[in-house]
């Protein structure tokens, strides 16, 4: 299964997986919106055996033939609480 990856310009370390290239018209309105202008970073396969840094490959793959689509949001920060500077 091809993926095609688009990193958020609005939210850092935010990436929208599409099944098709371009594919935004799956993606609801509100989700659009907030993730901003999205730019085009890498298309890739998605097979049994592809590793990805922050998501669970099967997960992606099955958001993707559900939905059209897979928002990666960053991961949360380990022991940050709001205040502490």
């Amino acid at each position: 299964m091809q993926a095609y990856v688009y990193k958020s310009r609005r939210n850092a370390d935010t990436y929208v997986f599409l099944a098709a290239r371009e594919g935004f018209e799956r993606m609801p309105d509100a989700v659009r919106a907030r993730l901003g202008d999205l730019d085009f970073i890498l298309e890739l396969t998605l097979d049994a055996g592809r590793r990805l840094a922050q998501s669970d490959p099967e997960r992606v793959r099955a958001n993707l033939l559900a939905h059209g689509f897979h928002v990666q949001f960053p991961p949360p920060v380990i022991g940050a609480v709001a205040g502490d500077d």
